[in-house]
């Protein structure tokens, strides 16, 4: 798959699963966290979420996540996803104004991703655990919270998702569509990061076209706009 694909269900277990490659790399991953917090000493070894057995089909996405170290997920990403059978499966909140524009967050310096533009999002964490399952709409609501203030009461999400894999990323696409104009909605979450002591985000972006596109917007997220923007073309 590489998408954009509809996707009308998810169907996500959660089960243990000892990692190979952070198995095998134990020293090695270890050695690169410490010389990663040398520069980004906010960085933090928690727990994060990863996938294996990743496939859609009669626009059913399945898979089945596994608890890892923060520090495996860095080591695996930075050395080019050594083991193939491994996505990051993440959902984002594709936020939408009135007026059609979305917003996009500018991730902080002090941040894994620094300088990066994305829809609000976050790597599937312990929280996000529900019984059996991983709550990737509960994710999608939480970082937009965190991320912009907006609580679900200003927006209205889409039943469905759309799916973009890009390598082994594989962002799961939300639209969520505000009640007000972008840039009205850009400045109340401008507002509400002024007030945190170590905001997320830098700065938010107001994307109206392909014209805005910027370098640091990864290709999921350009591909999922640019595919957006064609259907309505055609309607």
């Amino acid at each position: 798959m590489q998408g954009p694909v509809a996707i009308d269900r998810l169907e996500l277990g959660i089960a243990p699963y000892l990692w190979p490659f952070a198995q095998a790399r134990r020293g090695e991953i270890d050695a690169h966290f410490a010389t990663l917090r040398q520069s980004l000493p906010d960085l933090w070894n928690g727990r994060v979420l990863l996938m294996k057995d990743a496939a859609v089909a009669g626009g059913v996405l399945r898979g089945t996540f596994f608890e890892t170290g923060f520090a495996d997920f860095m080591a695996w990403r930075d050395w080019g996803f050594p083991d193939p059978s491994v996505v990051n499966c993440f959902a984002m909140g594709a936020l939408r104004g009135s007026d059609g524009a979305y917003l996009l967050g500018v991730m902080s310096a002090f941040t894994a991703n620094a300088g990066r533009i994305y829809f609000p999002a976050g790597t599937p964490d312990l929280s996000d655990i529900k019984g059996d399952t991983v709550d990737l709409l509960g994710s999608v609501l939480r970082e937009l919270e965190e991320e912009t203030g907006l609580a679900t009461q200003d927006f209205t999400v889409a039943p469905n998702w759309t799916a973009v894999a890009r390598g082994p990323r594989l962002a799961l696409m939300k639209a969520v569509a505000a009640g007000r104009p972008a840039e009205d909605l850009r400045q109340a979450a401008l507002r509400h990061l002024a007030g945190e002591a170590r905001p997320e985000l830098a700065d938010v972006r107001i994307v109206r076209s392909p014209g805005d596109f910027d370098p640091a917007m990864p290709e999921f997220v350009t591909a999922y706009l640019s595919h957006v923007w064609a259907r309505e073309a055609e309607d």
